[in-house]
This record gives C-alpha cells, sequence and structure tokens, in this order.
C-alpha cells in the first residue's frame, strides 16, 4: 500500500509516473539499448484538503479562499490520474464532541468478512479480483441490461467521464454486486459506482 497525504503537495511529475504502474502494475525503465520491467502492483491511498486553506464547505464559514486558488490548487492533479483512482470519498471534519458517535452500520469484524466473502467469489468466478479485470473480463462478467448500459452511458455523457473511468464505475459496481451476493450488476450497484468518482475540474 502507498499513501500520499496532502497529494496535490507532490510535484505534478512525480504524480504523474504513478499512472503506468497503476494501470499495468509494473514500472518499465528503457535506456538506450535495453528495456526492463519490475513488478509493481500496489495499493494507492491517498488524502487531500477541498482547498489551500482546508475550510471548504465548512459549517462555519471559515473558508477565504478564491474560486481561482481552489482551481489551481486542483489542477495540480490531472483527469488521466484520477481517472486512475476508483473510489473518491468526500470526509467531513471530525466533531469536537468528547463522547465518541453512536456506531451506525456494520463494525469492522463484519465488514472485513463481507469483503472477504466478496474477494473469494471474484477469484473463484474470474481468477483474480474485479480490480484486475482486463477489457475481455469487463464485457463477460459485468453485463448489463441494455436499459441500464444506456442509463450509464447518458450518465457519463453528462458528466464528462472518460471510457477508462466508466470501465472503473463498471469494476466498482460489480463489486459492489458481490458484496450483496447477487450475480448480476443493478442500477442502484452503477448509481452508487457513479458517486464515487469525483467531480471533474472545470
Amino acid at each position: 500500500m502507498l499513501f500520499l497525504d496532502e497529494l496535490p503537495e507532490f510535484d505534478r511529475k512525480v504524480l504523474e509516473v504513478l499512472r503506468e504502474p497503476l494501470e499495468s502494475g509494473e514500472i518499465v525503465i528503457a535506456r538506450a539499448h535495453d528495456k526492463v520491467r519490475f513488478p509493481a502492483r500496489f495499493q494507492l491511498v491517498a488524502a487531500m484538503n477541498p482547498c489551500p486553506c482546508g475550510y471548504l464547505g465548512d459549517p462555519g464559514g471559515r473558508c477565504r479562499c478564491t474560486p481561482e486558488q481552489i482551481q489551481r490548487y486542483r489542477s495540480k492533479l490531472s483527469g488521466p490520474l484520477l481517472d486512475r483512482i476508483d473510489l473518491h470519498l468526500t470526509v467531513a471534519r471530525e466533531a469536537t464532541a468528547l463522547q465518541p458517535p453512536t456506531s451506525v452500520g456494520p463494525g469492522s469484524t463484519e465488514a472485513a468478512a463481507d469483503v472477504s466473502r466478496a474477494r473469494r467469489l471474484q477469484l473463484r468466478r474470474q481468477g483474480c479480483a474485479n480490480a484486475f479485470l482486463d477489457l475481455k473480463g469487463l464485457r463477460q462478467h459485468c453485463l448489463l441490461t441494455d436499459d441500464d448500459r444506456a442509463w450509464l452511458e447518458d450518465a457519463c455523457e453528462r458528466l464528462n467521464l472518460s471510457l477508462r473511468a466508466a470501465h472503473r464505475i463498471l469494476k466498482v459496481a460489480r463489486t459492489l454486486a458481490d458484496l450483496e451476493q447477487v450475480e448480476s450488476i443493478a442500477r442502484h450497484h452503477l448509481g452508487e459506482a457513479l458517486q464515487y468518482r469525483p467531480e471533474p475540474l472545470s
């Protein structure tokens, strides 16, 4: 696992180098008369603030960043790099209450069991995790009804998503269906997977 905190603060050239291993799972070093491939399959986890000061969206209205500053901050991350990150989540500011919040939803033990069960299902079905499905695997294991395919294509068009992003949406939707232990991808799986895509950079 590779964890990058304050993602936009890394040099853009360094971040762009990650695109190849994120896509292919290997690093290729080419010299004048030789080319060497090294395995480099890893899970990328990254964190960033919503704006330079970190307070954009705060209910207290503490953010004083201009739209230009926010755009400049976010534009440090290229669309092709963001396309290669499957899940984009916005985390609300942690409350300052001393009393810990009441837990909602499954605990970590139950969640881990669900993930393990879904992974075993994927390995039995296709021999790899959904994240590693190639185009042939997508066509075989991520089947959609005609209506759902048209719905997804329309959504991707309206959101200006790339074909790579659409393929990753399919993989996430397939995983959501596996977590529910259902054979077919349904509309609500596609809808949830779409929610994990980043807002397009304007």
